[in-house]
């Protein structure tokens, strides 16, 4: 029990000592400046001029939409005898998807074979006719009218033929075209009828506009946004683009525009741009919202300073010698945060980023801090 009321005392010590050294900390800071105003001097927080990268950016939103999205619907119309897969399923190219009844279809394919039969046997006889009457030709045994009737019978024949065999193939047609399949792998993005429903592609509906099912293909993703007429100077074709989506938090996608409108939408004067990304890993999902962040324009290696230090009229105030010198500044790229210093300004100069509204030229300045990025 001592030992227990002696290690409870210890950490009571502890806590009370980190309490006592973070108040002695804050009253330092607050004593430091207060003792700065004491002497005529403005506190201030500095910032030292470094060189690096500097980038503009701008950022626009859309939705993000499968690469291929397509609506699967027969050309010929019939009730719906089966569908044979669901929302969410992967397919391959060329499988079954759907099916409508066949029955008639059937019945009007074995009419159509069984009219190129009796095509076919006409065609045979009225091919043997003409032999016939060819080789009689050679001996003059036949008649100018007896030839021209054997040759109209066999061209009657051989078009009676080619009829035939075109309603075989429309029949056939018919039977392939009532059968659905996938035309591309990808996944069924929704299932649109239900077995029983009678579908018209020619009358529109549900059946012409939703299709008995919709499949997309997301290995690729894309997305459009409509850029103003001030930005759209500086998006060309080819460009890169990064893809920022809330349910992917710190991660980017990278990308490339694929589309720049020439002109502008009458409704609301902006231009259609649009993004591909490559979706391997299926990560992206179509629907979901993203922000598509372009860099316009960047420079390696550029003298930056913090967009709070520049005041009105592009000037700055720099720390030197204990008083607040006032330099005048060409300024050139700007992020969020930071700003390219063109001329004005030297490398390790130290600027005034806090405490610098309300200073004057030659003011005395007591730096507290140098802040860092």
């Amino acid at each position: 029990m001592k030992q227990l009321n002696a290690h409870r005392k210890l950490v009571a010590g502890i806590i009370a000592a980190a309490a006592l050294a973070a108040g002695f900390a804050c009253k330092k800071s607050a004593s430091d400046a207060a003792q700065a105003e004491s002497y005529g001097a403005t506190p201030v927080k500095v910032f030292k001029v470094l060189r690096e990268r500097i980038s503009e950016k701008i950022t626009y939103t859309g939705t993000l939409d499968a690469w291929t999205r397509i609506n699967i619907t027969p050309e010929v119309g019939g009730k719906i005898a089966g569908i044979h897969v669901q929302e969410g399923d992967r397919v391959t190219r060329g499988q079954l998807l759907a099916e409508l009844e066949t029955a008639s279809i059937r019945l009007q394919l074995k009419q159509a074979e069984a009219g190129v039969a009796v095509a076919e046997a006409s065609h045979a006889d009225a091919l043997r006719n003409k032999e016939r009457m060819d080789r009689l030709i050679k001996e003059n045994a036949v008649s100018e009218m007896q030839r021209e009737k054997i040759q109209l019978a066999y061209d009657a024949a051989s078009a009676q033929l080619e009829q035939a065999r075109a309603g075989l193939n429309l029949a056939r047609h018919a039977l392939d075209v009532s059968i659905m399949k996938a035309p591309f792998a990808g996944v069924i993005a929704s299932k649109n009828a239900e077995v029983g429903d009678v579908i018209n592609p020619m009358m529109g509906g549900y059946s012409g506009a939703s299709g008995v099912l919709t499949l997309m293909d997301y290995s690729k993703i894309k997305i459009a946004v409509a850029i103003s007429s001030e930005d759209i100077s500086r998006i060309q074709k080819g460009q890169d683009a990064i893809l920022r989506v809330g349910s992917f938090p710190g991660r980017e996608f990278r990308g490339s525009v694929r589309v720049v409108n020439l002109t502008a939408d009458p409704l609301n004067k902006k231009f259609g741009v649009e993004v591909l990304f490559e979706n391997p890993d299926a990560a992206l999902r179509p629907g979901t919202f993203g922000d598509l962040v372009f860099e316009v324009q960047s420079r390696e290696n550029a003298l930056v300073i913090p967009q709070i230090a520049v005041l009105e009229n592009a000037y700055v105030f720099v720390a030197e010698g204990g008083k607040a010198v006032r330099k005048n500044v060409t300024l050139g790229i700007q992020n969020t945060t930071m700003i390219e210093v063109l001329g004005g300004l030297a490398e390790g100069a130290l600027v005034v980023v806090e405490g610098n509204f309300g200073l004057e030229e030659g003011a005395a300045v007591q730096v507290l801090e140098e802040v860092k990025k």
